[in-house]
């Protein structure tokens, strides 16, 4: 359904916004409007990827997780690609992304719908039954090299 919504949805609701747009403003400023906000589009990501490459930077030579800064670093590339995209709703979605603030929320929204679907697919796999677990116990030994045969 996803996927359906991507693929069919979205190019319908920009259809549908470059016609009611071109009606109002005529079709060399709808034009001007797609060119440019492709133009800032390339602009913010310049800007935005520096910001993300120097807080990877930050965190990596203070020995932090670097890992959200790669997710915001992927969600600025995402946004670039929308922006870069002609059309008036992945342009809107694509400035909204360059907003760290959207980011953060984008972020949280995606680690509880991660969340929710890891415990339904565990709550899922008990329901069934649970299945038994075997245990091998056992000792490790450490082997000098001068005991080889």
């Amino acid at each position: 359904m996803k996927l359906f919504f991507l693929l069919v949805c979205v190019p319908l609701i920009e259809i549908g916004l470059f016609i009611q747009v071109g009606g109002f403003i005529g079709l060399w400023p709808t034009l001007i409007v797609v060119v440019l906000t492709a133009a800032l589009g390339a602009w913010l990501l310049r800007i935005q990827a520096q910001g993300v490459l120097y807080n990877l930077k930050i965190a990596a030579e203070q020995g932090l997780d670097p890992t959200p800064n790669l997710v915001h670093g992927i969600l600025v590339f995402v946004s670039a690609l929308l922006l870069l995209t002609p059309g008036f709703f992945t342009d809107a979605v694509g400035l909204s992304l360059m907003s760290p603030h959207v980011r953060e929320w984008v972020i949280r929204w995606f680690g509880r719908q991660f969340a929710n679907q890891a415990y339904s697919v565990m709550s899922a796999r008990t329901s069934k039954g649970s299945r038994s677990v075997e245990i091998i116990e056992g000792q490790a030994e450490d082997i000098d090299s001068d005991n080889r045969r």
